[in-house]
This record gives C-alpha cells, structure tokens and sequence, in this order.
C-alpha cells in the first residue's frame, strides 16, 4: 500500500471554496472513479489557510491510471473550472507518496 500526502496552501478567505469544491464534487467523482481518501485535515496550529489530505493507493500504476482517469474526467473539468473562475483556489500544492515502514500500523 502506498499513501500521497497532498498540501494545499490556499488563498485567504477561500478556505470555504475549496471545502466546498471537496465536499461537494471531488470525493463524488473520487467515489466514481475507485480514488480511495484516507482523511482530510485542516490546522489548528500552524500556517493558515492549509487543507492537507492523504489518499491510499495499491500501487504507482494504480495511481497513474485512476489520477489520469480524474484528471480528464469531463466532470472534473467542468467543477474544476467553475469552481476557479473567481480566481484559483489553490496557491500551492506539495505531493509526496510515500510507503509504510515495516512498524507502521498503516499497512
């Protein structure tokens, strides 16, 4: 099992567009598609404005197919571009995946 931490640095006062985009839209079309979340996290202490989420995958081809299934999801093209056309809702965006280590409870 592989994870992707994704941190999202967001523009101030659109923290509710981008919840919104999440809630309402992107784990749906998530859903459709098999793309499986593990949580979503906003801080409490910290920088503000952050949405941090983690998904699971059960491989890199696993992730390749389903993330270019999503990213050229007529849907997903359509939410992304309404839901940005006040200006982006994302300033900067960190991805890492990562593995368990053979301790993890995470496996």
């Amino acid at each position: 099992m592989l994870y992707e931490l994704r941190v999202y640095d967001i523009p101030p006062f659109k923290m509710k567009d981008i919840d919104d985009r999440f809630a309402n839209h992107t784990t749906r079309i998530w859903k459709r598609l098999g793309i499986r979340p593990v949580g979503f996290w906003e801080n409490v202490i910290g920088p503000n404005n952050t949405l941090t989420y983690l998904l699971a995958w059960e491989s890199l081809a696993e992730r390749e197919k389903k993330w270019d299934a999503f990213m050229s999801d007529p849907e997903w093209i359509k939410v992304s571009e309404e839901t940005s056309k006040n200006g982006p809702i994302v300033l900067k965006l960190t991805t890492t995946i990562m593995k368990p280590t053979d301790y993890s409870a995470m496996q």
